[in-house]
């Protein structure tokens, strides 16, 4: 009996689901089977796995939100496959792979039962890794047309994945994490194509991705905020954000969190009602010495000279 499919949709920064796309926990509403494993409310990011058990099927699927490696455990069959409007025809068994671009429809037809796992990889995640390694802005990743691949990497971080959504080890997360980037990696090394954004202002940060960076670094001033967490706030890597930051305002990453926290030291100063030590730690400085040295370096006075002067 098919089993009722439960959201599994990786998370992204975003949420939003592509209108007239498909998300993972839609999919068996197109390709009936029982679920054997999944990745459901694991807290991955940006991943997530399935595996199923299929009778031959003739399925017609709409355009994905994701990324797919179907990725082949037990059963052979005969396997038909139309994309981009060509039909290819061969044979599928265990160790074998097949890839589904995102946005893509397609048509499936096989005769044989099969037991597959699909990793599902997010468009962020993609278009991240790809912009990492290039070098530049990547508007859209497009995967190859693969239908039977013959891998040994694709297979043994698909079959990682999937042991872990099984098996749920400890950091089962951040390895799920750390496996995707390497399957994006080794996916857009051999099987994908890339296009890139046009330059010059597309460098540039929009005022709303601004806007939601600088309320991500006032909402954790009193933490300590990493490069990482303030990409993942914008669904790029750090090196991309520092970029774009550099080409917006001049600034860095970390130039920028300085700022925010003389910008909210300067606002309890003004107070009047705290002490410097409780300024300092309400602004995210290590102490208050870091404080007054970050003041003398940008306003030219110490904390206690700008409270008496405002």
């Amino acid at each position: 009996m098919t089993q009722t499919p439960v959201p599994t949709t990786p998370r992204t920064t975003t949420g939003r689901m592509p209108a007239g796309l498909i998300s993972v926990e839609e999919l068996p509403l197109w390709v009936p089977g029982d679920i054997l494993s999944a990745s459901d409310a694991l807290g991955w990011k940006d991943v997530a796995q399935r595996s199923y058990r299929y009778h031959g099927q003739d399925v017609e699927i709409p355009p994905l939100a994701c990324f797919m490696v179907v990725h082949y455990r037990q059963g052979q069959t005969p396997m038909d496959r139309q994309f981009d409007g060509r039909w290819t025809r061969t044979t599928c068994e265990p160790g074998h792979f097949s890839l589904m671009s995102r946005s893509a429809d397609s048509h499936w037809h096989w005769t044989e039962d099969l037991e597959v796992s699909h990793v599902y990889l997010t468009d962020a995640l993609m278009c991240r890794v790809a912009s990492e390694m290039q070098g530049k802005d990547v508007a859209e990743v497009q995967l190859h047309d693969v239908l039977r691949g013959a891998d040994p990497i694709v297979g043994h971080i698909a079959g990682e994945i999937t042991r872990e959504a099984m098996q749920q080890g400890i950091g089962g997360p951040l390895y799920a994490e750390a496996l995707s980037v390497q399957l994006a990696v080794h996916l857009l090394r051999g099987y994908a194509n890339c296009h890139f954004k046009p330059p010059g202002d597309a460098c540039r940060l929009p005022e709303s991705a601004l806007a939601r960076l600088n309320d991500y670094i006032d909402a954790h001033l009193h933490q300590t905020i990493t490069l990482e967490a303030m990409a993942q706030t914008l669904g790029m890597g750090v090196w991309t954000l520092n970029r774009h930051l550099r080409r917006t305002l001049n600034l860095s990453a970390y130039a920028l969190v300085v700022e925010r926290r003389v910008q909210r030291a300067r606002t309890l100063l003004r107070m009047g009602d705290l002490s410097l030590k409780e300024v300092a730690a309400m602004a995210g400085f290590s102490d208050q010495a870091h404080m007054t040295r970050l003041f003398r370096a940008k306003l030219g006075m110490t904390p206690g000279q700008y409270r008496s002067q405002h």
